[in-house]
């Protein structure tokens, strides 16, 4: 009986390990490398969802690079800015609001250029029936910091 047990022992362990549960990766808490960095993004992606909310063209067209790229999932690519701030006017403004996911950016340097900021918010059209679910999605800005004037240059919007 002992050596059936024993012969048992080797199989049932076999078996076990492959139905253990596997090891949940833990998600390490966001700590910025430079709080300053972080602080200054922050300010700026405030910045920016004020000018989006209010229609104001004027900071949108400062805090946006010449050079942008806006990589949209959905639409595509878009390489004018004069493009995208058409598309602002005609689209966002008076009918689009931003909300930032609060806690979800997370910020990190580029060496002598400026910064890429990631993080979650969704929209609220006012044109859609009230109660329509609005889900978060993700998005990165890259910022070219021109001698503390810092601007978008490069967008990836995740829907």
């Amino acid at each position: 009986m002992k050596t059936k047990t024993l012969l048992l022992l080797p199989a049932v362990a076999a078996v076990l390990s492959c139905t253990a549960t596997k090891d949940i990766v833990k998600q390490e808490l966001y700590v910025p490398q430079s709080k300053a960095l972080y602080d200054q993004i922050v300010r700026m992606d405030s910045i920016w969802e004020n000018a989006y909310d209010h229609c104001r063209m004027d900071v949108m067209d400062a805090v946006i690079s010449a050079d942008l790229e806006f990589y949209h999932d959905q639409t595509g690519l878009t390489t004018s800015k004069e493009a995208v701030m058409t598309a602002f006017k005609n689209n966002v403004c008076g009918k689009v609001t931003r909300e930032l996911l609060p806690g979800s950016i997370e910020v990190y340097p580029i060496e002598h250029f400026g910064a890429v900021e990631m993080g979650r918010h969704r929209f609220f059209n006012n044109q859609e029936a009230p109660g329509a679910e609005h889900h978060y999605s993700r998005f990165i800005h890259i910022w070219k910091n021109d001698n503390g004037n810092w601007q978008i240059t490069r967008v990836i919007s995740l829907h």
